[in-house]
Order: C-alpha cells, then structure tokens, then sequence
C-alpha cells in the first residue's frame, strides 16, 4: 500500500478578507514527483509555507507522515527560491551544505565525521564534490542551485520541497537540474512549484494547478478547462514538437 506523506484537508489561508488559498483538499503519496503550476500570486509559495508550518492557515489541516506540521515538517527538505546574496561573502559550498545538518537541539556542537560523510555523500548526489573548497559566490546559477538541492538533501528528507529550482538559469541547467530530480525521485518524494509549464510538464509525473484554488487529478495530462480555470482566461496550448494529451472538463 502507497504511503500518504502529505495530507492537506480544507486548508484556507488568506490576508485580511482575502484568501490566498481557499479549499485547498490535496493528498502527495510516496514516490510522488509533483509540480505546482500557476500565475504570479496565485498561492504557490503560500503553499509551501503552509506545508512547512511556516504560515498557519486559518481553517484546515496539514500532516506530514500522519504528524502535524509542527512534528512532521522534520521529514522535509527545502530548496527556497534563489536569493540575491553577497557574493564576497567567505562561505565554502562544503560549509553551505554543513547547515543542512544543523538543527534546534545542536546548534552550538561541534560537526562530527557522520556529519561530515553525510555532507560528501550529498555533494557527490549532486555532482559538486570537487567543488567543494570554492567559495558559493564564485559558481554560476545552476552549481549554486545544486549546492543548495545538497543542504536540503544533508538534513536526511523523506520529502523534497523546491520553491522555483530553476529560475532565472539557461535551458540546458535547467534540464540538468531536473534530471537531477529525477534521479533523486528514485528515493525521494518530490513536490515542487514553478511557473514554466512547458520545463516542468516535460520533466515530473504529475501537475497540479493552482490559483487560490487547486486542480489536481493524480496526472500530468492538462486540459484548456484546468489552465482557464487556473489562469481565469482563456489559454491557447502551443507545442514544440511535445505533443499535448487533455483530460474531460473539470466537474
């Protein structure tokens, strides 16, 4: 039997009269490789923080492995959206990585050598081992990406959460980082959000859409009717040589 590692039952969240995210019902399963589609304010990262705990919502419930946010999130790995950073800044990608294995209860000890094996194992994932002594704000976009996929990875995840993983990197990183992902799926269960349809639909097994509400129907088929109710306009579907399969009107 598939184990349900996120269960989110009629979650609403909002600031003042408005809500962010209404009615959310959405169920993630182990082994899952999910990407969360939807316009520029339309609840992604909300989502996110709703899962981490960071943002309580004000009706509803998340479990993480059955256990309320508070005590499940610990199975989580976060990869934030990519952050302007002061690239002087004298941090090692080996020392980047270390904080993944920080936590409440260790702050002030000492690394020890299952620290530091769990730390190379996760940059050699990534392919950045060699890279290891090189100061963060000397890579490029995507080995920065996959150094901070090795922080998430070196806190031991059963779930991996990436807000936008590939912004603002060219193409070819972009599928790299995703094949990445893909590897990383064998073990890990994966939910990501993005705005870029045509990279993600190419790459994960299945799509959800999100505008306040969410469209979700354990696929990644997508149909006019999911984008228009999403997007709340009509949508034209181009393809690039990536032919498009629907599914019926959403009931």
């Amino acid at each position: 039997m598939v184990e349900r590692v996120i269960d989110i039952k009629g979650v609403h969240f909002g600031y003042g009269k408005s809500w962010v995210l209404e009615d959310i019902n959405f169920q993630v399963n182990e082994g899952d490789f999910i990407g969360v589609i939807g316009p520029n304010g339309g609840g992604k990262t909300t989502l996110i923080k709703v899962i981490l705990g960071l943002l309580k919502p004000q009706k509803g419930q998340v479990f993480i492995r059955g256990y309320p946010v508070e005590k499940g999130r610990k199975f989580i790995g976060y990869v934030p959206q990519a952050i302007e950073f002061d690239r002087a800044f004298p941090i090692s990608v080996q020392d980047v990585v270390r904080m993944g294995r920080l936590s409440q209860n260790r702050l002030l000890k000492p690394y020890n050598q299952k620290d530091e094996k769990i730390v190379q194992e996760c940059l050699e994932k990534v392919e950045m081992w060699h890279l290891r002594h090189h100061c963060i704000g000397e890579l490029s976009g995507g080995e920065r990406q996959r150094v901070y996929i090795a922080r998430a990875l070196a806190t031991k995840p059963h779930i991996l959460l990436l807000d936008e993983p590939t912004a603002n990197v060219d193409s070819k990183v972009q599928n790299n980082i995703y094949e990445l992902l893909r590897q990383l799926n064998e073990h890990i269960t994966i939910l990501l959000v993005s705005h870029d349809l045509g990279a993600i639909s190419r790459h994960v097994k299945t799509i959800a859409c999100l505008n306040r509400r969410l469209y979700y129907h354990g696929d990644k088929l997508i149909t006019p009717e999911m984008l228009e109710a999403t997007y709340n306009c009509p949508i034209d579907l181009i393809a690039h040589g990536i032919p498009h399969r629907v599914f019926p009107p959403h009931q």
